[in-house]
């Protein structure tokens, strides 16, 4: 990838729209041998702004619910399908999402975790390549030939749902839990004790 150093895209103009929209590109985050890794749609406007995946709202979310499951954000890599803010925060169209296919492919590869874990609708589509009722299949475990290797990935809804529906707020607790123990990260493993770091 001539783009790419290691884990993270250093310049990219395939998108002349998201070029436009975009006041950087967004990188994943999180240990690069990270066990759990978690594909959220693309950069709003903070993440724009701060060059993280997940630091609005969104994130507040996902890092609460990492911490009851005994996981911190460190603990875990985070990335998007694309890395650069689409205009208005629209999806991103199925162009965009291919052009930055190849990126996510080699940072799955680099990172080679036990699990994925897909946040909402266009990542759970993009990665196993069909329609996906999110909140019906949030919790299931699919087997997905990512690049040239098959992968686990589990489907979720957007931490953001939660913020509009309190009802999927139990189902996105149940499955970042479930997806602890499938990685075998967090307290369910019996690993070391991470009290230590509070």
């Amino acid at each position: 990838m001539e783009n790419m150093d290691g884990l993270c895209v250093t310049d990219c103009e395939r998108c002349p729209s998201l070029v436009e929209s975009r006041s950087q590109i967004v990188n994943g985050a999180g240990p690069e041998d990270a066990d759990l890794l978690f594909v959220g749609e693309g950069p709003g406007a903070n993440e724009d702004e701060q060059g993280e995946p997940f630091v609005g709202r969104s994130g507040t979310v996902l890092d609460d619910a990492l911490r009851d499951v005994g996981l911190a954000r460190a603990d875990v890599r985070i990335t998007n399908c694309v890395r650069c803010r689409p205009p208005e925060n629209r999806d991103p169209t199925k162009e965009e999402l291919s052009n930055c296919r190849g990126y996510l492919e080699h940072e799955i590869e680099l990172v080679d975790p036990e699990v994925i874990v897909t946040l909402g609708k266009v990542p759970g589509e993009h990665l196993l390549d069909r329609s996906v009722a999110v909140t019906k299949e949030a919790g299931d475990v699919v087997d997905a030939r990512l690049g040239d290797a098959s992968r686990r990935v589990l489907v979720c809804v957007h931490p953001a749902a939660t913020l509009y529906d309190r009802s999927q707020e139990e189902t996105f607790e149940e499955t970042i839990r479930k997806a602890a123990e499938l990685s075998g990260a967090g307290e369910e493993s019996g690993g070391q004790s991470r009290l230590g770091d509070y």
